[in-house]
């Protein structure tokens, strides 16, 4: 499915997920692979992995039959700068980048190139990733087999319309920290209740990783599992109470409208 050489521009935690998930599954061999990355330490991993690391951003592009440019948004304009000039017409083009248009792209690269936008998120380090492709106006099938296979290499991916990727953002790109977050608040409230934080913290996680299995694996909706440990007059319905007089799913609300406006403002 992937023909051709792989380059990532930029080798951070999330290209060396991908790059390390696409080997260690089988999906491609570590010498049809090739990275830049200014830092050192980066350059060391890929060798590391049994991948050549590009002299320059400009001898990346110029060797990637498929291109994935995983810098960060500010560093974008900068980067294409030395890249752009040397990609080739016939590439594909998969950027990471929060906030960066397709649009924006076509401007600073070859004309003709096909580009796809993806925003995947930090559980792709552990193989668990979520992933929304939005393909450019000139992407064919094949490029969205591409860019299937490279992300399910370490999670799952839907297929979005460009204009849902901030929305995409603001849900799984940014969500890992919201779960994050709510571990958090949990086991400050169990300490607060009495239990060591070593132990709330474990039964925590677990909670968190066993709701999430069951829901991904019994076919059933949150709002039937939901109401399935809801005994009526129990401690759960007392919780859940607490946090509807309280307006949680009006801070979800706004939590997630503001992660998505500021995903917009990144690509103004």
């Amino acid at each position: 499915m992937i023909h051709g050489r792989l380059g990532f521009l930029g080798y951070g935690n999330m290209g060396s997920a991908i790059l390390e998930g696409l080997i260690r599954t089988g999906v491609l061999s570590a010498n049809h692979a090739i990275v830049f990355d200014p830092l050192p330490e980066r350059q060391e991993a890929a060798r590391n992995l049994g991948v050549d690391v590009a002299p320059s951003a400009a001898e990346l592009a110029a060797a990637s039959d498929i291109l994935v440019l995983s810098v960060k948004p500010q560093t974008m304009e900068t980067a294409l700068q030395v890249a752009g000039p040397h990609v080739k017409p016939s590439a594909l083009i998969i950027s990471i980048a929060a906030g960066i248009s397709i649009a924006w792209l076509q401007k600073r690269l070859p004309e003709g190139v096909h580009i796809i936008r993806v925003m995947p998120n930090t559980p792709a380090l552990v193989q668990a990733g979520a992933a929304g492709v939005a393909l450019g106006p000139t992407c064919t099938d094949q490029d969205a087999a591409v860019a299937r296979v490279l992300f399910e290499a370490v999670g799952i991916v839907e297929i979005v319309a460009e204009k849902d990727i901030d929305a995409v953002t603001a849900l799984s790109g940014s969500g890992p920290a919201y779960f994050f977050y709510v571990v958090e608040c949990l086991v400050r409230a169990a300490k607060a209740e009495g239990l060591e934080e070593s132990v709330a913290t474990r039964l925590a996680v677990q909670t968190l990783l066993g709701a999430g299995h069951l829901l991904k694996t019994s076919g059933t909706s949150a709002a039937e599992l939901r109401q399935k440990v809801t005994s009526k007059g129990g401690t759960t319905e007392a919780a859940l109470k607490r946090f509807q007089e309280e307006g949680l799913e009006r801070i979800v609300q706004e939590a997630v409208r503001a992660a998505a406006m500021r995903s917009r403002e990144l690509g103004a």
